[in-house]
């Protein structure tokens, strides 16, 4: 591998850049139309425009993409987040171009990246999976016969889906039969795929991940977990580690089965296992992502590890020098995303100009973005403007370092969500970690507009 094409953009198009130019490999950024003046093209050692603003014309056009891969004369792919990275098909032409695809085989993401399938892995592994339907349900009478088993409330999810998206929840059998109907179109809208499966609803859980880890030779390990809880519409915003609910038993425990999991589909890459963790401390297998996370960050600060460098060697084919007991955590990380939206009304996008924008600086921060003063943010994509990551030795000085960092974010020209988090940071049930993986949305309800 001696070049790398980041098929991505945004901040982390411009964290690849920099661990690829950290192991000596040379990059090539694609922008479409709408990012031409973006920080990961000024970054890069080469840029190729690739298409329209929209995604579907440039960076979901996999001919566009191996084409500025042959131009360019690339030997690997980073897919980043979103956009393709989880895409089977993508992976298997990388493969079949001879491209590194820095991520898993093909195989493992078609076989993780369906739910069904997922599940009956973890099952075959002996991690505890949600109660639900063994596989696919195929039609509105077969689901309400797997439905009375379980009892309401119920989820029903679409097998390929993702990101919060092909969800449904039934209250009831006449509610089941409408939103049933409802999830499969959606599945087929979103996913071109309309099959849905069903799981019965954990009340008041929280959002628990796991970091994993495999190499080509057969070495695996877990990196600690992530919570995730504090969410709108299953969107995460705030995450840390370590989860304040997880014991060192517990940390063990959900370790060995996520690493089981990816075991047993001969997966090799950086990736997470989810988990959800209810209020009996018992915690259910949710799905794999085998892409690199948004929040990366965060291990790698409780970790001391670079995941990006790890992923591309393990792409590389090289044998990883760590093993399960040289992992050590230390102290407490938060990151915050903060988003062009506006949390005063219903976290409605603000994309523009940014006129100002001064990130904060000093000890135990860091701040992972693509955007600066001037630049600005296409309604085209994701709204996301930086990534603020902070660490303290304790969870309550983490929370002190993140105020004195948030009071130092200065972004004008947008609406964001700093207000929220400076918000999130004075309220109690946060503060004494007792909420919810709905604590957000039941806020938003009752018309909280997260100022103070």
């Amino acid at each position: 591998m001696k070049k790398v094409l980041i098929a991505n953009r945004g901040e982390i198009a411009v964290r690849i850049i920099r661990a690829c130019h950290d192991l000596g490999l040379q990059t090539v950024a694609v922008y479409s139309e709408a990012d031409a003046e973006a920080m990961h093209v000024h970054h890069a050692d080469e840029a190729i425009c690739i298409g329209e603003p929209p995604s579907a014309k440039s960076y979901l056009k996999i001919a566009n993409l191996i084409a500025a891969c042959e131009v360019t004369h690339a030997d690997a792919v980073h897919p980043g987040y979103g956009f393709l990275s989880e895409n089977a098909n993508f992976a298997s032409i990388c493969e079949s171009c001879n491209l590194t695809f820095i991520g898993p085989p093909s195989h493992a993401i078609a076989a993780l990246g369906d739910k069904s399938q997922a599940k009956a892995m973890a099952k075959s592994v002996k991690c505890p999976v949600i109660p639900g339907s063994d596989g696919v349900v195929r039609d509105v009478e077969a689901g309400l016969k797997e439905a009375r088993k379980y009892g309401f409330p119920i989820f029903i999810k679409a097998v390929a889906g993702g990101g919060g998206k092909g969800i449904r929840i039934a209250y009831s059998e006449d509610d089941f039969i409408k939103k049933f109907m409802a999830a499969r179109t959606e599945a087929e809208v979103s996913f071109n795929n309309p099959d849905v499966y069903l799981e019965k609803m954990i009340v008041n859980p929280r959002h628990i991940e796991v970091q994993v880890m495999g190499d080509q030779h057969g070495q695996y390990f877990y990196l600690g977990e992530r919570d995730c809880t504090i969410q709108r519409r299953r969107q995460k915003l705030i995450e840390e580690a370590p989860s304040p609910k997880v014991s060192d038993s517990l940390r063990k425990k959900m370790g060995e089965s996520a690493v089981a999991i990816v075991r047993a589909a001969k997966y090799h890459s950086v990736g997470t296992v989810e988990f959800l963790l209810d209020e009996a401390g018992d915690f259910y297998f949710m799905e794999v992502n085998t892409r690199i996370q948004v929040e990366h960050t965060v291990t790698e600060e409780f970790t001391g590890i670079d995941l990006l460098q790890q992923q591309i060697l393990i792409a590389q084919g090289e044998k990883l020098k760590l093993k399960q007991n040289d992992i050590e955590f230390s102290g407490h990380v938060f990151e915050f995303r903060i988003n062009a939206e506006n949390p005063a009304n219903q976290f409605s996008p603000s994309p523009g100009l940014l006129e100002h924008y001064i990130p904060p600086g000093g000890p135990h921060v860091r701040v992972d973005s693509a955007c600066y003063g001037g630049y600005r943010i296409p309604p085209n994509y994701d709204s996301m403007i930086a990534k603020l990551i902070v660490k303290g030795r304790t969870r309550e000085e983490a929370i002190r370092h993140a105020k004195r960092a948030l009071k130092e974010f200065h972004i004008a020209g947008v609406h964001t969500t700093i207000p929220f988090h400076q918000f999130m940071l004075e309220d109690k049930k946060f503060l004494s970690n007792d909420y919810t993986i709905n604590y957000i949305d039941n806020l938003l309800s009752e018309g909280c507009n997260f100022t103070r």
